[in-house]
């Protein structure tokens, strides 16, 4: 196994903790990892993005020229990454705030509404990890309860009641990528 993932959208959306948590995830997991955050200089509100690869054998270079997948959580940054994902390869796009504009025919769109689904959760800082739910199932280059471990490694332990909110978020994405219905009306 070797995926090349970049994961980009605007700083303050929780892009490079994304990143973070796909390395941790994957080095738990036994994986070759490596994970290249890149941030503009406005930091929140700014372009945010990080190349993580994940590989069963060492990786030669941690640049991603052409990723396998990219997760783009706002329209910058489809614009600018999904032309360069391989044939064959998954572009994931937050339809919360973007419209599929995608033209090429050699890729799999996977539409998730991240942001509606967090918002339904209760906590609009979960979008991320609803697209990582995506992605989880659409590459399934790791197990959801890798992310969940590398939560418990990531968080700080005062934030650690955050991981079951989190759970939810990881699956609400992986079923958005299974082509059930995105959203359901939470129990009460």
């Amino acid at each position: 196994m070797h995926v090349e993932t970049i994961i980009a959208g605007f700083g303050g959306q929780g892009i490079l903790m994304a990143g973070q948590l796909l390395a941790e995830a994957g080095m738990l997991s036994g994986q070759q990892v490596t994970w290249v955050p890149s941030y503009g200089p406005e930091m929140r509100g700014g372009v945010a993005n990080c190349a993580v690869i994940l590989a069963d054998d060492p990786i030669g270079s941690p640049v991603v020229g052409e990723p396998d997948v990219v997760i783009a959580m706002n329209r910058p940054s489809m614009e600018k990454f999904s032309t360069l994902v391989r044939p064959g390869g998954v572009v994931i796009i937050n339809s919360s705030i973007m419209e599929n504009t995608i033209e090429r025919h050699d890729v799999r769109v996977v539409e998730v509404p991240c942001n509606a689904i967090a918002d339904e959760l209760g906590s609009p800082r979960v979008a991320t990890i609803v697209a990582l739910g995506a992605f989880l199932e659409a590459t399934k280059a790791l197990e959801p309860s890798a992310i969940v471990e590398a939560l418990r490694h990531v968080l700080p332990a005062r934030r650690h009641n955050l991981i079951p909110l989190n759970e939810q978020a990881l699956e609400r994405g992986a079923a958005v990528a299974r082509g059930e219905r995105a959203l359901v009306a939470t129990q009460g």
